[in-house]
């Protein structure tokens, strides 16, 4: 679940979306009063930052999560297990029916500092029991969440992701991975907002 506001310019984009394509605003859920539980499986419910719901179908549901300096490494593993945790619980749930109407669909957006301790390689552990694969070495926190998010969207546990990085000294965002970025991010979104479209959503309330 996103903290303070700095999220909120991020969670208006997405849902912009979903109003110009005529989602009602009683449909877009993007604060705390308004209900941003979801069932699991593993657990009984997990708030999300954004979710947008007609009926019993889960149109989408986002998750929006930061990395900042000065705490990378001891950070970086939570984010990790947060995002699959995430994924995992609801998937296995839609499995479960819990999510009676049409497959959910899941977005997430990840933000890192970009500074000094996100950039620097990262030394793997020297008493390894056994070693990791190849790609780890000579990576930052950076590269390794380029690797993360990509095979989050391989192995379908989320069906877009945004990442980007920021610096104090320069806000504009940056976008390290190119199938990652915002373009390929929206082109997401729109694509659920189409296909749903052709099954009669958003003027569907049932399934």
């Amino acid at each position: 679940m996103r903290g303070g506001k700095h999220f909120d310019s991020i969670a208006n984009l997405i849902s912009k979306f979903f109003r110009e394509a005529g989602y009602p605003e009683d449909a877009i859920r993007v604060e705390k009063k308004q209900g941003l539980e979801l069932p699991g499986y593993y657990r009984p419910q997990k708030q999300w930052d954004v979710v947008v719901t007609i009926g019993q179908t889960l149109v989408a549901a986002f998750e929006m999560k930061a990395l900042g300096s000065p705490s990378f490494g001891n950070n970086y593993n939570n984010r990790v297990e947060e995002a699959l945790g995430s994924a995992v619980d609801l998937r296995r749930a839609s499995l479960a029916d819990l999510y009676p109407a049409e497959k959910p669909w899941l977005g997430y957006f990840f933000i890192m500092e970009d500074a000094d301790g996100s950039r620097r390689p990262v030394k793997m552990g020297r008493k390894s029991a056994i070693p990791p694969e190849p790609i780890w070495e000579g990576t930052s926190y950076q590269d390794r969440f380029g690797i993360f998010c990509k095979r989050l969207i391989d192995e379908s546990l989320y069906d877009s992701v945004c990442y980007v990085t920021s610096s104090q000294v320069d806000p504009k965002p940056k976008e390290p991975v190119e199938l990652l970025n915002w373009n390929h991010f929206s082109a997401g979104v729109r694509s659920r907002i189409s296909y749903l479209a052709d099954l009669g959503y958003p003027n569907k309330t049932s399934s």
